[in-house]
């Protein structure tokens, strides 16, 4: 996927539904890019011997 400019970030954003002031686009493409930069990374983490997570393993101590 490529990077949102800020006039991509207005145009979905208007179409969600959620009109941003012109002077929000800029930041809601550059937050929006990263996010996706993070889930990108996320994404190629393998976690195949990760045990998954049981409730029951836990005393409820955070």
């Amino acid at each position: 996927m490529p990077e949102l400019d800020p006039s991509d970030a207005a145009s979905l954003a208007a179409r969600a539904g959620l009109p941003l002031p012109a002077d929000r686009h800029a930041d809601v493409a550059t937050t929006a890019n990263h996010i996706h930069s993070v889930i990108s990374v996320l994404r190629e983490l393998d976690f195949e011997d990760t045990a998954p997570y049981r409730r029951e393993d836990h005393d409820g101590a955070v």
